[in-house]
């Protein structure tokens, strides 16, 4: 039987056991996050014993964490959910539309991440909503896609939401599809503008009904909103997606991102990291950076989200509970061929149910999962491995 796979050289767990007592006045729920970093795929969450179908080959697999905000855990649950959007995608032009907060609200965000980033989904929402319906510019009903990303590249507080939309929607009345015009969707200027009143709107709703901390003084509260209007409200559409198979590809790179992954870090010591990053101000060139450890720690908690906060959501025509008939619509009004409703699919390969891993060893059998192995047990194992 073959021992548990060797860890990379550098793990964001590795930072977190070399300089997260460094880190003061946690959060329990942060404690939390660090806590199931650092026992993500080790001995301490116990295990299973892998065995291939057709040689018998034998490996020992330590659990993961499952944390939404381990590096290590995100593929397999990018991969879970990517298997059930396969069959979603429409035949038509996809768009990427990005809606990004001005940086005069970060400290409000930061202590009210479930009040703000919920109304920045919101009005990001009504806003591609009610553009898009208005018969100057489409004149349609949308869905679409919205992923909150609440960093930038240097682990900065930068909050957005990637809204990824089918470029056209159904008639007021649903009896026909409206596709918008060749390579272009809504216009940014108009987006921009809307976006702004939205969320305004929204958080002094928000306020208004005592949900906003740091917000009691009304006086404090109209100068922060004065001088967010001050500044530009970031509204960007990319050039549409080649095909569906494309828009795919993108979900799984950003749906289940998080705020650094592994393979970012270059090097760490006693009393810093350093880590690689696209330097967007100077054309996306790769650059390195190096903070101390704490402070690499305090960027990478910035974006842990609250317990049980959506950060994919959908919107319109594809909200969870009338997604379904209206992609059968969709399929009719654009003359996809449906055999039957409880058979639709959108005319591309399925991305399948998940597949053990392949044998290492034979390289033709799968590696099936057995009996769950406890913390105790997986370490009885091993001492009998270590002596054999």
């Amino acid at each position: 039987m073959t021992p548990p796979f060797q860890r990379p050289a550098l793990e964001l767990a590795d930072v977190i056991e070399r300089h997260g007592h460094r880190l003061e006045n946690l959060t329990g729920a942060q404690q939390r996050i660090l806590r199931a970093i650092t026992s993500c795929r080790t001995a301490a969450l116990g295990g299973h014993v892998e065995t291939c179908d057709h040689c018998h080959y034998r490996r020992i697999a330590y659990n993961s964490c499952r944390n939404r905000h381990c590096p290590k855990c995100q593929a397999s649950a990018c991969a879970r959910w990517m298997a059930d959007r396969g069959e979603e995608l429409l035949p038509v032009e996809y768009f990427h539309v990005v809606f990004t907060l001005p940086d005069t609200f970060n400290a409000l965000a930061l202590a009210n991440q479930r009040v703000v980033y919920g109304v920045l989904f919101d009005a990001a929402g009504q806003t591609l909503t009610e553009v898009a319906a208005n018969p100057k510019h489409l004149g349609a009903r949308i869905g679409f896609i919205s992923i909150l990303h609440t960093w930038g590249q240097n682990l900065s507080l930068h909050p957005h939401v990637h809204c990824v939309v089918p470029g056209g929607g159904l008639s007021p009345d649903g009896s026909s599809w409206i596709g918008c015009r060749p390579g272009f969707f809504l216009p940014v200027r108009v987006l921009s503008k809307v976006f702004r009143g939205k969320f305004i709107d929204l958080l002094k709703r928000a306020r208004n009904s005592g949900k906003l901390i740091g917000a009691e003084s009304e006086n404090a509260f109209e100068r922060l909103l004065d001088a967010s209007v001050k500044h530009d409200w970031v509204v960007y559409a990319k050039p549409p997606f080649g095909g569906p198979e494309q828009v795919l590809k993108y979900l799984s790179r950003y749906t289940h991102r998080i705020a650094i992954s592994n393979r970012r870090l270059v090097a760490m010591d006693d009393q810093t990291v350093t880590f690689k990053y696209k330097d967007y101000a100077r054309g996306n060139q790769p650059r390195t950076m190096t903070l101390e450890g704490d402070e690499f720690l305090r960027r990478f908690l910035l974006h842990a989200v609250p317990r049980g906060f959506m950060r994919i959501r959908h919107f319109g025509l594809l909200a969870n509970c009338v997604r379904t008939q209206h992609l059968i619509d969709c399929r009719r009004l654009l003359a996809v061929p449906v055999t039957k409703p409880e058979e639709a699919s959108l005319g591309l390969p399925s991305a399948g149910p998940l597949k053990p891993p392949c044998c290492p060893s034979c390289g033709r059998g799968q590696l099936l999962a057995g009996e769950n192995l406890g913390p105790f047990q997986l370490a009885q194992l091993l001492a009998r491995l270590d002596s054999s």
